[in-house]
């Protein structure tokens, strides 16, 4: 199964259970009904980025459904944690890009962000043959990329949050969710019943 499209999402969740918490995560997050399979970090060649409102309602109850999930949570009060996912989408339509899963402790939403887009366009970078300075600062590097032409988008989402100060669990996801290109016959059934009947 090739996926067609793909979306981003992202949660936080806070229970004394761990478990629970990670479901509040998803839940969150809009994708807790789905049977997640992680898997790695490969965007198919034209697998399109959607808006997550469409591709939410793209996902059904019980669906085995891939996602490179990052994950990540903590006890301690007060602890930063970060999820992140980083996108890097090449310019030619036969072409793979690259996804990555960044998670963090102390770094805020900026900072993980930025390391988790670096991470996935320096993935792609290294196989389209541009050459750039791995020590270079990210804001660089993403000017290089760009206007090399051979990179033309590159994002990131990212879920950060502070320990709960009474120790419940404190869970942070972040997650590129694949679906088939059947499922878009449930966003136009959608579409139709959403419909205003004539009189």
């Amino acid at each position: 199964m090739i996926p067609k499209y793909f979306f981003l999402t992202k949660g936080v969740g806070k229970h004394k259970e761990q478990l629970q918490s990670f479901e509040l995560a998803l839940r969150n997050a809009g994708i807790h009904h789905c049977n997640l399979v992680n898997v790695s970090s490969i965007v198919p060649p034209g697998c399109q980025m959607i808006p997550r409102e469409q591709g939410l309602k793209m996902v059904q109850p019980g669906e085995i459904t891939f996602v490179v999930l990052a994950r990540n949570a903590t006890n301690e009060p007060h602890r930063l944690v970060a999820s992140s996912i980083g996108v890097a989408i090449p310019s030619g339509k036969n072409q793979y890009g690259y996804l990555s899963e960044h998670h963090s402790f102390g770094q805020t939403d900026e900072v993980a962000g930025d390391y988790a887009e670096d991470l996935a366009a320096t993935m792609l970078a290294t196989t389209m043959g541009i050459a750039f300075d791995p020590e270079t600062a990210w804001d660089e590097r993403k000017k290089l990329f760009k206007t090399s032409g051979l990179i033309i988008k590159t994002t990131n989402i990212t879920q950060s949050a502070t320990g709960d100060k009474n120790g419940l669990w404190t869970t942070t996801v972040a997650a590129a969710v694949f679906v088939p290109g059947k499922n878009h016959k449930l966003l136009e059934g959608k579409k139709k019943a959403a419909a205003p009947t004539s009189v």
